[in-house]
């Protein structure tokens, strides 16, 4: 069963079938192992550096804006040189800003830090996106999507406790030391991994021209619209990353270490949205699917916004129907994205994960601006995202625009 997963003619002599698949999802646990590590301490951090929230907030939303820039660079150069190089440059430029990172001394200097390892992080998770379509295909690709997003989900359930124990141990130096660390385990991972590009797949244009595909690949409106429209539900889960400390920690009143606990126990449950959806939902009617994964999120806004306020517990209940939702749908809307492309692997990566990272950026800094109770206004936020998401996919339904998988 194990040797169906992955075609014929990819072989990997040092990583394995296995290895392969860790390697995958070591690289997709990046972007939350560089957000969550760190989240317990960022409260405690505006006041080491003497800024405000907004400010010390930056060293989020701004990784995330580099990442999106970073993603459209990386993607179509994978597609160019191969999947291997883009991962090791990427992999050195994330490693020295993880450095440098730790050692900052003003707020100014870990933000311009995060800027870079956000532009090196695009680099690894695009790529990885890419493995997977170069090696998997089909429902073999859906079950290996399901599989390394649940493992994968293991980061924000462990990466907010590990942070707060080391806030413990030392510092919030201590987390980009780590990240550091994790990022050169990378590195040599990606030393023992195989190329899953051919030689004769690969673009054979200019640079300039292999970027010119992303705006090819952007014009197949059968991906680029359903893409918008997943990526649009990323703006209320990022809006809660960003500002699930202040809100546990300064609004609830409970320690670091308390508000790592129930930020994991979210992330706990969340991971098993991708095994949720191949259990029960791999053959539910697609074009309903998506409405109802939508619509649960909404009615968690509405408890959120309604009770949310009245204690920790009923505010982790309402995130965990807005956060479960999302992960269920997550193998769906990624392998129907894939199947809408064909060729172009980079740049079509690229593009979902651009489009993606550039709404969670803009759902960061709504939530984190001043509206008043920041528990209602992070409610108000899933509400009207979720239902704008349901308007959104019924009128792409009613549309003559094709959609395999869905539409069929």
């Amino acid at each position: 069963m194990e040797q169906e997963l992955i075609k014929e003619e990819i072989t990997q002599k040092y990583l394995g079938r296995k290895g392969l698949i860790a390697f995958i999802v070591l690289m997709n646990m990046f972007i939350p192992l560089s957000t969550d590590l760190y989240l317990p301490a960022l409260p405690t951090m505006s006041e080491y550096f003497g800024s405000n929230a907004a400010v010390t907030n930056l060293t989020l939303s701004l990784f995330f804006v580099f990442y999106a820039i970073g993603i459209v660079v990386w993607g179509p150069l994978s597609d160019r040189y191969g999947r291997k190089f883009v991962i090791l440059v990427g992999g050195l430029i994330y490693i020295l800003s993880s450095m440098s990172c730790a050692l900052s001394t003003n707020v100014y200097m870990l933000i311009v830090s995060r800027v870079f390892q956000g532009i090196g992080s695009g680099g690894i998770t695009c790529a990885s996106m890419a493995i997977i379509k170069d090696s998997f295909r089909g429902k073999q690709r859906e079950t290996i999507l399901a599989i390394t997003q649940s493992v994968s989900g293991l980061a924000p359930m462990l990466a907010p406790v590990a942070g707060a124990w080391i806030l413990k141990l030392t510092d919030w130096r201590g987390s980009f030391w780590l990240l550091a660390l994790i990022s050169f385990i990378n590195l040599i991972l990606t030393i023992l991994y195989k190329e899953t590009l051919k030689e004769e797949e690969r673009y054979q244009g200019s640079i300039i021209s292999s970027w010119g595909r992303l705006i090819v690949v952007a014009k197949n409106k059968s991906f680029f619209i359903p893409a918008l429209i997943f990526a649009f539900g990323s703006i209320h889960f990022m809006g809660y990353i960003a500002v699930s400390s202040y809100v546990y920690v300064d609004f609830f009143g409970l320690s670091e270490q308390s508000y790592s606990y129930f930020f994991a126990a979210n992330a706990l449950i969340s991971i098993l949205g991708p095994a949720i959806y191949i259990r029960f939902f791999l053959n539910f009617n697609k074009k309903t699917f998506a409405v109802l994964c939508f619509g649960i999120a909404a009615l968690s806004g509405v408890l959120i916004m309604t009770l949310g306020t009245l204690s920790p517990f009923i505010f982790l209940l309402g995130i965990i129907f807005m956060s479960l939702p999302g992960s269920i749908l997550r193998p769906f809307s990624t392998n129907i994205l894939m199947e809408q492309q064909t060729g172009d692997t980079g740049s079509m990566s690229s593009i979902l994960n651009f489009t993606f990272t550039i709404f969670g950026s803009l759902g960061m800094a709504i939530a984190s601006l001043p509206w008043g109770n920041i528990v209602i206004s992070l409610g108000a936020i899933i509400t009207i995202v979720s239902l704008v998401s349901i308007l959104a996919w019924y009128a792409f339904m009613k549309s003559k625009i094709p959609c395999a998988g869905v539409k069929e």
